[in-house]
């Protein structure tokens, strides 16, 4: 298939999203929208607070606006501080998503597993950055299928092992294009995966120099693994990760790649990446300082909110928090604890448990005064109450939530809501 009948076979399946039929699969939406398009429902704009317009609690809702800026923000910064951007896709596996955060300036996405890049190729991403070890012989052989198949497919994925480095080259033997790959620096001792000195790294990189279906493109860490992290120690890790680059490209290990990788970034110290990307010295080609932050597209209420760099360097701007988790109240046993209707099946738990923010009673909308989520059960938050809180059954609560990448693959099908309420779109996911 040529490369433009890839790219219109892509678009058409963007478009058939909003011809899928709602139905029983996609929680909180509707009763009586069954039937109807997604276009078709996002067509009657209905609110998520209208009586008569039918979503039922627990329903997870998407800020229009703040997704919009939190887009536009990153999109500058990464300008800003001369970056490419590839953002990590495993947070929203959103084609949608993708695709505006392509339309935002993104080089590419990056992913983690192969069914990630699956989804990905089926809605036309042309970059993807596998942040991962790939020796999946079948998977390989996919990827280099799609290689074959479409001429400005761009794929780069790790190495930290000559023996993963082997299998890579056992099971693209004969492909028609070369696998790129990044030696990945790990973050220390202790830390996830990656080589842990300079001297395996470059054991590596002469074995993927040995492999014809392989081509050492570049280097890539994570460093948000960094043990104890503080900007000093990130900052070391960074520039042990910026040695590297330099050390494989004196020694000739780059061949005839075209330009040198050099990634890294997280959700946490960005700031600490664009500081010493800065600082890469002159190598024999140029470089590609690629970014891999993927928490912003939503931002948080938790974790992220209290990690972002946006805090340690305010004049940078801000993201903003775009989930809200709408439940509502459906015991009330004793003055000093209440029950809503969400739990971990509906809402981030593994870093924070989500917190109250909003009450709405009567289409009134007040602060959650003196209520605290305190534990979830599989469909409850367990709320504690003081004797400040005014709550009563029926009311609805709105949840901030912690943890972008536990909340996103709990929902199917997420309403983008206006600040009214007002729902312009839904979000697909594919988890």
């Amino acid at each position: 298939m040529s490369t433009e009948a890839l790219a219109r076979q892509a678009a058409e399946r963007l478009a058939r999203l909003a011809e899928e039929r709602v139905d029983h699969r996609f929680k909180g939406l509707p009763p009586d929208a069954d039937g109807l398009t997604v276009a078709e429902l996002a067509a009657q704009r209905r609110n998520l607070f209208r009586d008569g317009d039918g979503f039922t609690s627990p329903v997870l809702a998407l800020s229009a606006e703040r997704l919009e800026h939190n887009l536009a923000l990153m999109e500058e910064y990464a300008s800003r501080h001369g970056l490419a951007f590839a953002p990590h896709g495993k947070t929203s596996m959103a084609p949608q998503l993708f695709r505006r955060q392509i339309e935002h300036g993104a080089w590419g996405i990056t992913l983690a597993v192969p069914h990630q890049v699956r989804v990905a190729r089926a809605f036309g991403i042309r970059r993807v950055f596998l942040a991962n070890e790939l020796v999946d012989a079948s998977a390989l052989r996919w990827i280099a299928g799609e290689l074959a198949a479409d001429p400005e497919f761009r794929f780069v994925c790790y190495a930290d092992s000559v023996r993963g480095v082997e299998l890579m080259a056992a099971a693209l033997r004969g492909a028609a294009r070369p696998v790129d790959v990044v030696v990945e620096l790990g973050a220390g001792e202790g830390a996830r995966t990656g080589v842990r000195t300079e001297a395996e790294g470059a054991a590596v990189a002469r074995a993927v120099a040995a492999a014809p279906a392989l081509r050492l493109v570049g280097v890539a860490g994570y460093e948000g693994e960094v043990p104890k992290a503080d900007p000093e120690r990130v900052r070391s890790y960074l520039r042990r990760l910026v040695a590297l680059a330099a050390g494989l490209d004196e020694g000739g290990h780059f061949g005839d790649a075209e330009e040198i990788v050099v990634s890294a970034g997280g959700s946490a110290w960005f700031d600490a990446v664009a500081d010493v990307f800065a600082e890469i010295p002159g190598l024999s080609r140029p470089v590609l300082k690629l970014l891999r932050s993927g928490a912003y597209v939503s931002h948080d209420d938790g974790h992220y909110s209290r990690l972002t760099p946006f805090t340690r360097v305010p004049e940078e701007g801000a993201l903003e928090p775009a989930f809200r988790l709408w439940a509502q109240v459906v015991s009330r046993p004793t003055p000093e604890q209440a029950f809503a209707n969400a739990g971990k099946r509906d809402a981030a738990y593994d870093l924070d448990l989500p917190a109250a923010q909003v009450v709405r009673r009567d289409g009134v909308e007040r602060p959650a005064t003196g209520i605290t989520v305190t534990g979830l059960s599989d469909q409850h938050a367990w709320l504690r109450t003081d004797p400040e809180a005014d709550v009563e059954v029926g009311d609805w609560i709105g949840l901030g939530l912690s943890h972008p990448c536990t909340s996103f693959d709990k929902w199917q099908l997420i309403p983008v809501a206006e600040a009214d309420g007002t729902v312009v779109d839904y979000i697909r996911t594919f988890f």
